[in-house]
């Protein structure tokens, strides 16, 4: 959801809206089924980041009234283009403002924050979701582990960028994505674990779940690194305590 978003780019994005859920992919959406069941109440649902659509797509399968937002010009056109009565919305970056607070009880924000480089613009973001939220919302935040970039999956390669290796928090690191056409590479921006974990806190987020999903033997995609280690990281997140009190005092006070 950065301008400098390397998916901002009308072959790109095409080439992205190609793509369904295979391989590696598959991975990332194969048990939010199960933990939306788990963790949400409600109906009404934000697809923050939506890209081409595909995450909007898979929350309305899942019963969800659902809006998708995104930065991106090129992503946003696609979207109703495939989709005509979906409800896709152009945003300027980190301006929620056309939004209605406390109206969402399901936030997905499928690979967004893999975009998104500095500490501040993040807790920015997710304080932002934060006050979207209805009381008892989840934000269910999808992104990529750090591992994601030094290993080779069934869907991306990265062995051609050894400075990923090294690379840090808010690092831009790169990788190519094997399932489609355009092979240029894609820059995203690493975030640790644990680094991950201070951005909920300093967003007055709690984390309720943290999943790492790996591939299993008996499914028919042909696993390289999935077997063993895990390319994304799904966390499932509510308000805090904190957060909540002062949101009902705010209330109070209007």
């Amino acid at each position: 959801m950065s301008r400098g978003n390397s998916y901002d780019d009308v072959t790109r994005a095409q080439a992205y809206a190609r793509l369904d859920f295979p391989g590696t992919y598959y991975l990332a959406f194969r048990d939010l089924p199960d933990i939306i069941a788990a963790n949400v109440t409600g109906r009404r649902g934000l697809d923050f980041g939506c890209g081409a659509g595909r995450s909007a797509a898979f929350l309305r399968r899942l019963g969800f009234e659902v809006t998708g937002v995104d930065i991106s010009p090129s992503m946003i056109e696609l979207a109703r283009k495939a989709d005509p009565s979906g409800r896709y919305q152009l945003i300027e970056d980190g301006d929620f403002g056309g939004l209605p607070a406390g109206d969402f009880d399901l936030i997905l924000a499928a690979f967004a924050f893999d975009n998104i480089p500095d500490v501040s613009g993040r807790v920015r973001l997710l304080s932002g979701l934060r006050e979207l939220l209805r009381p008892g919302g989840r934000i269910i935040v999808l992104g990529s582990t750090a591992e994601l970039y030094t290993h080779e999956w069934a869907s991306f390669t990265t062995r051609q960028f050894a400075g990923n290796r090294t690379a840090r928090s808010g690092d831009a690191v790169q990788i190519v994505i094997k399932d489609v056409a355009d092979q240029r590479p894609v820059t995203d921006y690493l975030w640790s674990h644990e680094d991950y974990l201070r951005l909920f806190s300093a967003a007055e987020l709690e984390v309720l779940d943290c999943r790492r999903p790996l591939g299993r033997q008996d499914e028919p995609q042909r696993w390289e690194a999935e077997l063993t280690t895990a390319p994304w990281v799904i966390y499932v997140l509510r308000r805090s305590q904190s957060a909540s009190r002062a949101e009902s005092r705010g209330g109070a006070n209007r």
